[in-house]
């Protein structure tokens, strides 16, 4: 808890920077919103391959943190700063083009143009988004996240002010409308980045790890094992955003006002579910620590620590979500909305229905964090095409359109991927921490076999 909590509220203040801009958007009508939905949709697509690499920045520290090897922590962080560097730049390009993969997908062209505008200012928040994540992954794998939570507080109100001066051309600004509030994320992330590296490189106990000493230095088999490690997070992270935006192509398709729905209550479970990712972010560091020390039983308490917690969080913050349903989807919509009684009254029936919906997504990723923190990514990655494709899509796609249900079916068919995977996930924990596994500490992969507590020999990453 003492690791979570910052890290925790650090997600729910990156979240409430979304909320913001959403909520902003939002009052310049419902295509304004449904168009802001599309255009994060396709950013998500190429953020996430990114998140996924700087991920692993995370397990790779923790371990280095928890076998006293500062040197293997720097190494970390400086291979994720570089990965982030490389896929950055084409994948920035790629954002400029988003009009046209809309179209090409199926979207109405004034959809796709409104939502190019938000495009065309988010497109560059991509590197200095990923930078901050590294950093505060590094932040965490020593114990100490809380500046990482302190500079996020501070982007809050700064990126309201800016957001909406561009949006509504307030403060002498011009009116840019969706290009503004683009713009206003991009300008906010490369501040907060700005912020993380010189706090990790001139504050305690920071700078002692040196975290950009010979940052040009090529480390290609820590860089590899990076990928190794991170590529598959990336994947799965596409593989479970990618099902989101699939669904909301397919609300896309039967209706603007069903889209604005479904992008409203789905807000609403990203501001729940940034608890939960924040705890497997914790966990993957302590799991990370306990691979470090040798610690094969202390990996277990920790992961399965962290699952009872998140699960306790979401089951009282649903039943929170479901008693308010009515009240919070007006927040989100202008009153001269043309479509906004019936967008409410949907969204409304949608978080009713998200009740399983927000406990198994915590679960889910609480579960793949720990798996992280003892290296095990592939096999994660074949759950997520499992849950998220094989059954939720599936299902969504079942229950939307040859079943009839619609809005409400796409929300059944994601439920049930969601249990199959969390499913899948905890078994997976359980079988690997039951036998006593402790992957071989990166950069040292030809490490005899390592022991337990009991002198059990243990098996290494490569089996």
């Amino acid at each position: 808890m003492k690791l979570a909590w910052p890290i925790a509220l650090t997600q729910l203040g990156q979240i409430a920077m979304m909320t913001t801009d959403l909520a902003l958007v939002g009052r310049l009508g419902d295509k304004a919103l449904a168009a802001s939905a599309l255009a994060q949709t396709v950013l998500f697509a190429a953020f996430v391959l990114g998140m996924g690499l700087v991920s692993a920045v995370a397990p790779l520290a923790a371990q280095g943190f928890g076998a006293r090897q500062p040197r293997l922590v720097r190494r970390a962080l400086r291979v994720g700063l570089w990965a982030s560097l490389m896929l950055g730049v084409p994948l920035t390009v790629l954002q400029l083009y988003g009009e046209t993969l809309l179209i090409a997908f199926g979207q109405a062209p004034d959809a796709a143009a409104l939502a190019h505008q938000y495009l065309i200012g988010l497109a560059w928040s991509l590197i200095p988004g990923w930078w901050f994540i590294a950093l505060r992954n590094f932040m965490g794998a020593v114990n100490r996240p809380e500046p990482a939570l302190w500079i996020m507080l501070a982007a809050i109100p700064v990126n309201f002010a800016l957001a909406y001066a561009l949006i509504f051309g307030e403060y002498g600004f011009p009116r840019l409308e969706m290009l503004g509030a683009g713009i206003a994320t991009t300008i906010v992330n490369i501040g907060m980045c700005a912020v993380a590296i010189w706090v990790c490189y001139a504050r305690r106990p920071f700078k002692k790890y040196r975290v950009m000493g010979r940052f040009w230095r090529a480390d290609w088999p820590l860089f590899w094992r990076l990928v190794v490690i991170g590529a598959p997070i990336s994947g799965s992270f596409l593989l479970e955003y990618g099902v989101f935006a699939a669904a909301a192509l397919l609300m896309g398709l039967i209706g603007t006002a069903e889209l604005a729905a479904h992008q409203i209550a789905l807000q609403i479970a990203a501001i729940m579910f940034m608890v939960p990712f924040g705890i497997s972010m914790a966990a993957t560091v302590r799991v990370g620590q306990a691979v470090g020390r040798g610690d094969a039983p202390a990996t277990r308490i920790a992961g399965f620590t962290a699952i009872g917690i998140g699960a306790a969080f979401m089951a009282s913050m649903t039943l929170l979500v479901v008693l308010t349903r009515d009240w919070i989807p007006p927040l989100f919509l202008g009153a001269e909305a043309a479509n906004a009684p019936a967008t409410v009254a949907l969204a409304a029936k949608l978080l009713l229905l998200g009740a399983c919906f927000f406990i198994f997504d915590g679960i889910q990723t609480i579960g793949a964090g720990a798996l992280r923190g003892l290296h095990d990514t592939r096999v994660p990655l074949v759950f997520a095409a499992i849950g998220f494709w094989l059954v939720g899509f599936t299902g969504a796609y079942s229950f939307a359109f040859p079943l009839g249900f619609g809005a409400e079916g796409i929300w059944f068919g994601l439920t049930l991927g969601l249990f199959v995977f969390a499913s899948l996930l905890v078994w997976r924990f359980h079988r690997l921490t039951a036998s006593g596994y402790l992957p071989v500490i990166a950069g040292h992969e030809d490490a005899t076999p390592r022991l337990d507590g009991t002198g059990v020999r243990l098996r290494s990453a490569s089996h």
